[in-house]
């Protein structure tokens, strides 16, 4: 699957173990020569069970741990705090927006900046309404990209847990080159986001975590959406041409 050009952003007991055994053999080389058979022999004497855990880990706790990755845990924890599905987001971020349109949602952790004091906003940048107190730092969010006709992007922030907008704000990075591509993908878009999930949501099942218009390697316009699976919380892209509904591709990160 090509991958989709975005939008811009709006803005460690393996020691222990080893340490242990040094220990072991420290102590083993101050002992009596007649203790050293005994050692010996123990040593012997355990071999084998311990070849034979070495041989069953990986059918057992060594695939346990490694289908559960950081990955798949950050993914497992952020899905399971939500309680704001990505169509009720898209919903709130767009009414935030007069005549706007969704280009892009994601779910996400509340930055440490989400409290911020509008007056704490750098010169010349747009300073953000704050509506509603922000979640805390780490916890859900839906962040939102909803754009005017002009294509004037607007930041949309969703507390993730109770549907809340928490910050909106005006793109203070926006050229007029970006506006105008806005307006060209949207102009393109003849599939909605709620008609882009459908037809992912037909090839890979579970949750949608993020919703995003651009345009692939091949100049097409698309709609990218992530769904998470709950039964192992892989991720998978599908690619979806924003002109037909078509799926062009979809990719499964199992990492």
């Amino acid at each position: 699957m090509s991958s989709a050009r975005r939008l811009p952003p709006v803005r460690s007991l393996a020691v222990a173990g080893a340490l242990g055994a040094s220990a072991l053999l420290l102590t083993a080389c101050s002992n009596a020569d007649t203790n050293r058979s005994s050692v010996a022999e123990a040593a012997q004497t355990e071999s084998p069970s311990t070849t034979a855990t070495d041989t069953q880990s990986p059918s057992s706790t060594g695939s346990a741990s490694a289908s559960m990755n950081e990955d798949k845990t950050e993914r497992k924890g952020l899905v399971s705090a939500a309680k704001v599905t990505w169509d009720k987001a898209a919903d709130t971020a767009v009414k935030e927006v007069p005549e706007g349109k969704l280009v892009d949602l994601e779910l996400k952790r509340t930055d440490a900046d989400a409290t911020a004091s509008p007056s704490g906003s750098p010169t010349g940048s747009a300073s953000p309404s704050m509506p509603n107190p922000a979640p805390s730092e780490g916890a859900p969010e839906w962040e939102a990209k909803v754009a005017q006709p002009d294509g004037t992007l607007h930041r949309i922030d969703i507390d993730a847990a109770n549907g809340k907008v928490f910050r909106t704000m005006v793109d203070p990075d926006q050229d007029p080159d970006d506006k105008t591509q806005i307006t060209e993908w949207l102009d393109k878009a003849k599939q909605t986001p709620e008609q882009a999930v459908k037809a992912a949501t037909e090839k890979a099942k579970g949750t949608v975590t993020h919703v995003e218009l651009g345009d692939n390697d091949n100049q097409q316009v698309v709609w990218d959406v992530d769904v998470v699976d709950k039964e192992n919380w892989n991720k998978t892209s599908v690619e979806v041409d924003a002109a037909n509904g078509k799926v062009l591709g979809q990719k499964v990160d199992k990492d």
